[in-house]
């Protein structure tokens, strides 16, 4: 990174959470800055990688997609980067995380019916490498796709 983050970015970065179409005098006029300021920062920030992209938030139900699941995984130890790789590459697995504690993976699906997601589970615990598979229904989505705050590293408490 070209230098460290600072209030004028956290204020950016803020804004282009909160409306990630809002123009560059839109996100200046929300941190206090110049257009131009904010047009140089933002290039900064994307030329460092802390933005690396825009995307936008879909209603996967608009698309059929009416079943989420969240899958833990207990993985045999030479496994693991095969049955990542996996996942990561199936089509209906939005999230893959290798995570800490009694499961090795943890993943969030996304399928259009139970037989779909069934299927998914077949092929799950048919893998030589998964010990275990615990599935969990999404019943309902309290929150989704929030940020937490950015505030420069030095900032924290």
């Amino acid at each position: 990174m070209s230098a460290p983050l600072d209030d004028i970015d956290s204020r950016l970065l803020a804004a282009l959470l909160s409306d990630g179409r809002a123009s560059a005098t839109e996100l200046a006029d929300v941190a206090g800055i110049a257009t131009s300021t904010a047009t140089k920062r933002l290039t900064s920030l994307e030329d460092d990688s802390v933005i690396e992209g825009y995307q936008p938030e879909v209603d996967y139900a608009a698309f059929g997609y009416d079943v989420t699941a969240v899958f833990r995984l207990d993985i045999e130890g030479s496994g693991l980067a095969g049955v990542v790789e996996d996942l990561a590459a199936t089509d209906r697995m939005v999230d893959v995380y290798e995570v800490t504690g009694s499961d090795d993976v943890v993943a969030i699906g996304r399928f259009t019916d139970t037989d779909e997601l069934n299927a998914q589970i077949r092929e799950l615990v048919t893998d030589e490498h998964v010990r275990t598979v615990t599935t969990n229904i999404v019943l309902d989505t309290v929150r989704e796709y929030e940020h937490p705050p950015v505030v420069p590293s030095n900032e924290r408490s």
